[in-house]
């Protein structure tokens, strides 16, 4: 017999989401209160990138999206009183009060705050957000100190695409104030986690590893606190950089080789397999896309732009003893690579090495970049590596270990992480592991070891006396002896 008391209290429970206003207006009625989006963060309980994906595309669900459209509804209520109270206040002014004081800066600039950083350019030049001719550059990059005249505020935007689509901004803060340096995040967790299962250190390591991910998170918004940059979580990307199908893969390459010397001379030989300590933490420094990815054509590569380029890559006559800087590939013809595989090709084609031919650039995705964007999330990681090394805190050294390989693994679209979608950045990180691991290769091949075997982004075997060549030691600067084995007969 079908229960029709539990339909009755299924419908009575059911309810209609409750709707939200367009992405455009939830930003303008935040900013509008001049409320950061750490400020509105806190008080709804979720983190500052979240509160940026709302605000470029994403809705919120459940409990959460109540209590934002009730700040949404407030603010826009609040707003329209002080508009009413504005309004009243000039109908009793005086007409006749045409003080100089009040007259505006018919400049349209925003009052100079002396920020060394900031420069006025001779000549305009293209922003790095969204294009347009700009007057001045901060940080050594060309940009609009007015929002209002950037064009990446919603202007350059296709407006052929769909609305969760639009929205991707990485907005100029132009002279904010530099904070106080980041906050102990990881050491505190550590306490936490070990006060809290008494002392057990497998148990708290086993709790903090589950937490990496959002904990990584939250350290990467503190790290950014007075960055010049809001990096907005949840931008619009090319077809190119999504999934061709659910449990597929984009069109990117990554570049990561599976190379092995074809040939050893002849006799006994004692290879050892080096270890890459933190090749993904030493990669969070590369160059990363800032604004919106723009398509472009032609063979040309602008250095102070970063994204991916549709190359045919050169041939490589050198595999005998050393690996393709593209990596392993069978498959002829042209493909999608990273800015760091392209940097890396343009390097070794250079004067200076001329190992191969430049590549040829068809057409490319990418915008204003910078190298230092993830700088201070990486010192941070970076510090704590070394000090848990140090103090033989195994706790902690797991701990930042799975927050730095976790956050790189899982900032495309995945499950895992909901607050940080770039599949930008996770392509040119993992490719930018691999360069740095080709770099390591090619010194020491230059200073007379035989290289045998180059994998993934972290494993390097060579004959020779290594130390020599490379430090030894836990560091990130460092390598690690992985295994000694023999080949060959004596």
């Amino acid at each position: 017999m079908t229960d029709f008391g539990a339909i009755d209290a299924l419908l009575a429970g059911a309810k209609k989401e409750v709707p939200l206003p367009s992405t455009e207006e939830r930003r303008t009625l935040r900013e509008e209160l001049n409320l950061s989006r750490a400020q509105l963060a806190q008080a709804l309980g979720v983190s500052p990138s979240t509160v940026g994906g709302w605000e470029s595309g994403r809705d919120p669900s459940g409990e959460v999206r109540e209590k934002y459209a009730y700040f949404l509804e407030g603010a826009r209520t609040k707003l329209a009183a002080e508009a009413a109270e504005e309004t009243a206040a000039e109908g009793s002014a005086s007409s006749g009060s045409d003080s100089p004081g009040d007259t505006p800066d018919d400049t349209g600039q925003a009052e100079d705050s002396g920020d060394d950083d900031v420069d006025v350019l001779t000549a305009p030049q293209p922003c790095v957000l969204c294009g347009e001719p700009a007057r001045h550059q901060v940080a050594g990059f060309p940009q609009h100190l007015d929002p209002a005249e950037c064009g990446s505020a919603g202007a350059a935007q296709p407006q052929s695409q769909p609305q969760s689509e639009r929205g991707v901004r990485v907005v100029p803060v132009g002279r904010r104030l530099q904070t106080a340096d980041t906050p102990d995040l990881i050491g505190t967790a550590v306490a936490s986690a070990l006060a809290e299962h008494s002392g057990d250190v497998e148990s708290a390591t086993k709790d903090l590893v589950k937490r990496a991910i959002p904990d990584a998170m939250a350290l990467l918004d503190h790290s950014r606190t007075g960055g010049r940059y809001d990096v907005v979580a949840h931008p619009w990307m090319p077809d190119v950089l999504r999934k061709q199908s659910s449990r597929g893969a984009d069109q990117i390459w990554e570049a990561r080789p599976k190379w092995s010397r074809s040939e050893l001379p002849a006799g006994k030989h004692e290879i050892t397999a080096l270890d890459v300590n933190g090749a993904y933490l030493s990669a969070l420094k590369t160059h990363l896309p800032l604004g919106q990815l723009e398509h472009s054509t032609g063979n040309h590569h602008d250095r102070r732009r970063a994204g991916i380029h549709l190359i045919t890559p050169p041939d490589w006559e050198h595999d005998a003893y050393l690996p393709n800087p593209i990596g392993s590939r069978d498959e002829p013809g042209p493909l999608w690579v990273t800015e760091s595989t392209l940097r890396l090709l343009l390097r070794v084609s250079g004067p200076k090495y001329g190992l191969c031919d430049p590549p040829e650039i068809h057409e490319s995705w990418t915008s204003g970049a910078t190298e230092g964007l993830l700088e201070k999330f990486r010192i941070a990681l970076k510090d704590a590596r070394d000090r848990a090394i140090a103090d033989n805190d195994d706790v902690t050294l797991e701990y930042v270990k799975a927050m730095y390989s976790k956050f790189v693994s899982t900032m495309g679209e995945s499950n895992y992480n909901r607050e940080l979608y770039r599949t930008d950045w996770m392509h040119l990180i993992r490719s930018q592991a691999f360069a740095n691991l080709w770099w390591k290769a090619h010194r020491a091949y230059d200073e007379g070891l035989m290289v045998v075997r180059a994998m993934g982004t972290d494993e390097l075997h060579v004959i020779g006396d290594w130390r020599a060549v490379f430090a030894e030691g836990r560091g990130v600067t460092e390598v690690k002896v992985k295994d000694v084995y023999t080949v060959g007969a004596g």
